[in-house]
């Protein structure tokens, strides 16, 4: 199917929902980690709990960014749940008025690439979308398959995002910088989004803060949101397991870094890619009312913040 083709068809599963024209906003599309919730393979009670009730499953993490002056929206990351997360994108900002522009790219884990599969041949049969990536994930996506048929199809079109700022409209761009994770593939990135009022970081995934040579309390104080990994909530989530072969700060370690961030400052940090045993999935759980008791927020699918 061509790509055109597919916009018509896409277009017309859901009306239209255009907002005002001149606006600029980052769309929540998932707040999962990698795997989704439930995860594959568990059975156990907490994620038997979405299996039962579907309203309480959530996507892997993914955030979408919305021009409304230029027309335009860009994914950042392409989820093994993009399906779902593109249809509900269009429902905000619909197809027949904003163009997708390009999908940024964190690292070369399942749950941030595997999307571009649905680009391909033989679904959407996409011409031309443009995928920001950094060079070793360039190189990847270019010589391995089945993602090199994307390539050499021009399903999509690999464009550099070590660059510096990429301006994507009047007043909205976006940067990367490197930081510090499992790089077996690729490098991994974090993105400063810029908007014509506001600005945001996005890290999904990283090893402990200590580990990075940025202060990400510097970084926090300089944007208006900080979309910030919180794969787990504390030590000891996964049973039997060894945690230190899975470096991300623990969620009740960042809220103790935070402390010494103002009130107004502690708002600004969003939590969000859970893994499944995060209890911060859970609605009214002890463990989100303690982060927001502490000031924090969690990240909920169809948050909208305005740039």
């Amino acid at each position: 199917m061509r790509w055109v083709a597919a916009l018509v068809l896409f277009a017309a599963a859901a009306p239209s929902a255009a907002a005002p024209a001149g606006k600029t906003w980052l769309y929540v599309l998932g707040i999962a980690q990698d795997a989704g919730y439930p995860q594959t393979g568990c059975y156990l009670p907490h994620c038997m709990a979405p299996r039962e009730d579907p309203s309480l499953r959530r996507l892997a993490t993914s955030i979408a960014l919305v021009d409304e002056g230029s027309a335009s929206k860009y994914l950042f990351e392409a989820t093994p749940d993009i399906n779902e997360q593109l249809y509900r994108l269009h429902r905000v900002a619909p197809d027949e008025h904003y163009m997708l522009g390009g999908v940024f790219l964190t690292h070369a884990h399942i749950g941030h690439y595997t999307g571009l599969m649905q680009f391909g041949h033989e679904a959407m049969g996409a011409r031309g979308i443009e995928v920001y990536a950094m060079p070793r994930m360039r190189a990847f996506l270019s010589r391995n398959g089945p993602w090199s048929q994307l390539v050499d199809y021009g399903n999509i079109v690999l464009r550099p995002a070590e660059t510096g700022r990429v301006e994507l409209a009047p007043g909205v761009s976006v940067s990367a910088f490197v930081v510090p994770h499992r790089d077996e593939f690729s490098e991994t990135v974090g993105y400063r989004i810029h908007g014509p009022g506001k600005s945001a970081l996005f890290v999904p995934d990283i090893d402990k803060w200590s580990e990075w040579h940025e202060d990400i309390r510097d970084l926090v104080r300089e944007v208006d949101y900080a979309l910030l990994d919180a794969t787990f909530y504390a030590d000891g989530e996964i049973p039997g397991r060894d945690m230190s072969e899975v470096p991300h700060p623990f969620v009740a370690e960042s809220m103790a870094l935070f402390e010494s961030l103002s009130d107004e400052e502690k708002k600004r940090i969003i939590f969000i890619h859970m893994n499944h045993t995060n209890p911060l999935l859970r609605d009214g759980s002890p463990e989100r009312r303690v982060v927001n008791d502490a000031g924090f927020r969690v990240a909920f699918e169809g948050m909208r913040l305005e740039l």
